[in-house]
């Protein structure tokens, strides 16, 4: 069965337009269900619903995210419906299995004051670790924050990716789904900067097809040397380890929202097929819900007190 790897991941990559993060996870998560079977000489076959149940039992049990448990139970489900529908087993063992319960958990958002530390890398708290941040460091941050792309996205793009005259960038989303999202000016300022100091420039876009983000060896910056600019200067800023680019995503949807952006073009600009995704990802506090009602219910407890 694991020689029909290869054909499933070429099935999701060309018929389900499944990016190449989510095949690496898909990958990953196959292979990883087969290591534990190898571990195991109780089940013979892979095909197995008790197999399926004692393997994410077992993640469970060795401290794995429920999150993460049920991810992998997804992606299982996924490859034995392919090799059921490509007629290699009988039935889908998989889809007898429930997904374990997982918490619902608001992400992290990033206040106003905590956004402007990490872009400038200001705060006093940092001291002498503190390292001023690079041109190409700064317009990854800057760009993250400016438009909420996703980390494939922001691994993905070219130098065509980007009109600087109309400061937008065309974005090439889950499912292969392209959209133009609009990029602040200090993004810009910031890209334009990386830009310069590289020695590259978009004039008549001769390297339109080149990486946006080069790592040193000036190859394309991958999705992980993304995420560990966003983390090291995260850490330097004292702001958790659990800071990313979904943090940073997370953050530009909720402020957009705070300032009175309305949800249908937040759920454009992230690129969600669902409003419902949306209102995952943005949230209000407690003290703002009340700051707006105060101010748009005709009965709120603030009029109430002026008109008495």
């Amino acid at each position: 069965m694991r020689e029909h790897v290869v054909g499933f991941l070429k099935y999701m990559r060309v018929q389900r337009n499944s990016s190449e993060h989510t095949l690496r996870a898909y990958e990953s998560d196959i292979n990883r269900y087969f290591e534990f079977l190898d571990g195991d000489d109780s089940y013979d076959d892979p095909d197995n619903t008790p197999a399926i149940r004692a393997f994410l039992a077992s993640e469970i049990s060795g401290g794995t995210a429920r999150s993460t448990v049920s991810r992998r139970l997804a992606t299982l489900r996924s490859f034995f419906s392919w090799l059921h529908l490509e007629g290699f087993i009988k039935a889908n063992p998989a889809k007898l299995v429930t997904s374990p319960k997982v918490p619902k958990r608001l992400p992290r958002f990033l206040s106003i004051d905590e956004v402007m530390d990490l872009l400038n890398q200001t705060s006093a708290e940092s001291g002498a670790e503190s390292l001023k941040l690079t041109p190409r460091d700064r317009a990854i941050l800057e760009l993250a924050y400016s438009s909420g792309l996703r980390v494939s996205e922001l691994e993905g793009l070219d130098l065509g990716s980007l009109d600087m005259d109309e400061a937008r960038v065309r974005v090439l989303g889950k499912g292969k789904k392209e959209r133009i999202v609009p990029v602040g000016s200090k993004a810009m300022e910031a890209i334009k900067a990386y830009l310069e100091g590289e020695g590259r420039s978009f004039a008549g876009f001769s390297g339109k097809d080149d990486p946006l983000f080069l790592n040193r060896s000036g190859g394309r910056l991958s999705d992980g040397g993304i995420r560990r600019v966003v983390k090291k200067y995260a850490r330097l800023m004292n702001l958790g380890p659990n800071v990313s680019t979904h943090t940073l995503r997370h953050t530009f949807a909720t402020h957009l929202l705070h300032g009175g952006a309305d949800l249908r073009v937040i759920q454009e600009l992230l690129g969600h097929s669902s409003l419902s995704t949306t209102q995952k990802y943005t949230h209000l506090d407690i003290a703002r819900l009340m700051e707006v009602y105060d101010k748009a219910h005709p009965l709120s407890s603030d009029k109430d007190k002026n008109s008495s």
